[in-house]
């Protein structure tokens, strides 16, 4: 299994989450291509329909932009990647679809390209680390599972639970951290800020390398439970300078362009530092992502990177996000 965490030699002050070159598969994560060329397949088999005829016309380009907007691409995205490969098509006098096709999975993977950046580590921990999101998009398995590759890099982990509202959303990170050996800060129907302080005390006091603090799901609409997390920010603040240092919202594939919307108003929130997109398997929706790219592209702080994407329910089915091998899979 490749581990997305590595540890870089004494000497040099920082630890990252590598993200593949734009190059031929690294060895080690040829089997992972082959689970998100799967997890992608809904969206795939729609766009690549539209590369099997013979001729290069307004009928082919037709078809991709319905077959774009199908896969959820957005209106935006869509017109831009279109314009995008007319005029590659035009500059390399492409004369056939396969060469079309090859062609528009390049204009993906540059679109995309700003979204792929590496989960970087600080030199002086804990890294604190808070994750949101809407209910049922996965945000407790996505952490267990980001906790088992720390925990499997020598890394100390300590979660908190501040989803105080919800038992089983305790439970499940308490299994999480029996599996991976990991301590948890946990408290019943108490304040969420309150436990998040707490455990980035504890982080501290106990050496930790980083900190994790799951937060109860909710909806960008419901505004007294964003105070809530805004409030939850605040507090981590005040228990470490600096911290939280990564914000991450998780999505479910899913949801298709809600996503683009869910990401749009956590971030104005929030200020999120990266994205975690889950569930891409089983799903015609994976376009998305060009969605997200495009408007990533215009936001005055720069663009979110999507860390991570998730394709099933497996730890291996969490990989580190490669614009290339996205493209290639989606169109493959």
């Amino acid at each position: 299994m490749f581990s997305f965490f590595k540890k870089k030699p004494a000497a040099e002050p920082r630890v990252e989450f590598p993200s593949t070159p734009q190059s031929e598969p690294l060895p080690e994560r040829k089997p992972w291509l082959e689970r998100l060329r799967s997890g992608l397949r809904k969206t795939g088999s729609s766009l690549a329909q539209v590369f099997t005829g013979t001729r290069i016309d307004d009928a082919l380009y037709e078809d991709l932009e319905a077959a774009l907007l199908m896969a959820d691409a957005g209106i935006r995205a869509t017109e831009f990647l279109l314009a995008d490969l007319k005029r590659r098509v035009k500059a390399q006098q492409a004369n056939e679809p396969a060469a079309v096709k090859a062609l528009l999975a390049q204009a993906l993977a540059e679109l995309l390209l700003p979204l792929q950046r590496p989960l970087e580590l600080q030199a002086t921990p804990p890294t604190v680390m808070m994750v949101v999101g809407v209910n049922g998009a996965g945000k407790t398995t996505s952490i267990g599972k980001l906790t088992r590759h720390l925990a499997d890099s020598q890394q100390k982990v300590l979660l908190a639970a501040a989803d105080t509202f919800r038992a089983a959303a305790r439970e499940q990170l308490a299994v999480w951290a029996g599996r991976n050996q990991v301590e948890i800060v946990s408290q019943e129907g108490g304040d969420p800020a309150s436990v998040t302080f707490d455990a980035v005390s504890a982080g501290r006091a106990r050496g930790c390398d980083v900190v994790i603090a799951d937060t109860a799901g909710r909806l960008p609409t419901q505004l007294h439970l964003m105070e809530e997390l805004k409030k939850i920010k605040r507090t981590i603040a005040k228990a470490q300078v600096g911290a939280p240092h990564e914000v991450l919202l998780v999505v479910d594939g899913n949801t298709g362009q809600n996503a683009l919307a869910q990401v749009k108003a956590f971030d104005a929130a929030l200020q999120l530092t990266g994205l975690v997109l889950t569930k891409l398997d089983g799903t015609a929706k994976g376009g998305v992502l060009a969605a997200i790219a495009l408007w990533a592209r215009e936001r005055p702080g720069g663009a979110v990177p999507v860390y991570f994407i998730g394709v099933g329910e497996t730890l291996e089915d969490l990989e580190t996000f490669d614009a290339q091998e996205f493209a290639q899979a989606l169109l493959d």
